[in-house]
């Protein structure tokens, strides 16, 4: 049987109820995308800085890996309700599942970042400090948009549709946070390099989401209106006033704290605005049937 035709009728969904299921994710899974971006980007920039011999810049990246990791973990558990749940996924690997995949990255990810950031503070095994910094570097960038692909394969229009453009927005939210991050913790001096992450990441943070809302169209909704849309309009203003205020006068050290303050906010503000743009979208059968319609129309 030929399923029924999308009609101004069907536009509501069956009797008024949402087409799609709201997600099963706590809230707490929004905090989490924040702290693995911070995470994952913090890494990379720290074996930048360690590689360049800036070993300021490199302790607090690092040291701000190992801090994002280590609260990313009690998130997580959190939200699948026992730590058990999180070790069966590792029972298989599947290169085709992001969820898969994402727990073997944060397996391999976790001590390296911990290694690594234990050899800045102490001094001690710097050769093994060494590796273990270059493999949470290699790994970051996966580690902070892992979680843009795995909401991205879902049937929620908002998420799913914004495909192309999750991954990018969320490396450019990682890298700008973990840019703010070394920003607050690295003498003036030294921080020379985050700094110019920082408005790079902000720059093209602010692009990613103004590009994904051009071409996702009437899916778009959700992020413009509503509670999603009042957090996108939060996270623009603090992003933008973080990078303005890094690049005018990031040199004194009190406005660069207020400025990585703010690119963090920013970052936080983001992921929530994304987080929550996908219960908004599944709530609204519009979003999934006007879409439909519109292909429909085109084919």
């Amino acid at each position: 049987m030929r399923p029924a035709p999308v009609t101004d009728e069907t536009a509501t969904g069956y009797y008024g109820n949402p087409v799609l299921k709201a997600p099963v994710w706590k809230p707490v899974i929004a905090l989490y995308f924040f702290t693995g971006g911070v995470a994952g980007a913090s890494s990379t920039l720290g074996f930048a800085a360690l590689l360049a011999g800036n070993r300021r810049l490199a302790r607090s990246a690092l040291l701000a890996s190992a801090a994002g990791i280590a609260v990313s973990g009690p998130l997580l558990v959190v939200d699948l309700g026992r730590p058990a749940r999180f070790l069966n996924m590792l029972r298989v690997a599947k290169p085709t599942s992001p969820m898969s995949v994402g727990s073997w990255i944060l397996s391999a990810f976790a001590p390296a970042s911990m290694l690594a950031a234990g050899s800045a503070v102490t001094g001690r095994l710097p050769r093994t400090g060494r590796v273990a910094a270059g493999a949470a570097g290699v790994l970051g960038p996966a580690v902070a948009t892992y979680t843009a692909v795995l909401v991205a394969d879902t049937a929620i229009p908002a998420w799913h549709d914004a495909h192309r453009e999750l991954p990018y927005l969320f490396a450019a939210s990682a890298a700008a946070s973990a840019a703010g991050t070394a920003l607050a913790l690295t003498p003036v001096p030294d921080a020379g390099p985050a700094r110019r992450l920082a408005v790079m990441g902000a720059a093209l943070e602010l692009a990613a989401f103004r590009a994904m809302e051009r071409r996702l169209g009437e899916v778009a909704g959700p992020y413009k209106e509503g509670r999603a849309g009042t957090l996108a309009r939060a996270a623009e203003a603090c992003t933008a006033a973080g990078a303005a205020l890094g690049l005018v006068a990031g040199r004194r050290r009190p406005v660069a704290v207020a400025a990585g303050a703010l690119l963090c906010a920013g970052s936080l503000i983001t992921r929530h605005s994304v987080f929550r743009a996908g219960f908004e979208s599944a709530a609204d059968p519009a979003a999934t049937i006007g879409p439909q319609r519109s292909r429909r129309a085109a084919g």
